[in-house]
């Protein structure tokens, strides 16, 4: 089974899918507001999403989708 396949069936509240909605791209967690930042981290405690620094910023990103 492929890690894809689990995350796939993780459960997410309407928040989390709405916040999944808005992240399309890689973006700077410094352009949520407090609460979205707090959904993030829960993405990120699921494995759904993932951040990364580039340079001094600390970018978010969907996990399964390329970097642009």
């Amino acid at each position: 089974m492929k890690i894809s396949d689990l995350i796939q069936s993780t459960f997410t509240t309407n928040e989390e899918a709405e916040m999944m909605k808005k992240i399309d791209k890689a973006s700077p967690i410094e352009g949520f507001t407090e609460r979205q930042q707090v959904i993030i981290e829960q993405l990120v405690r699921k494995s759904l999403v993932s951040k990364f620094k580039m340079g001094s910023t600390v970018m978010v990103v969907k996990n399964g989708e390329t970097r642009k």
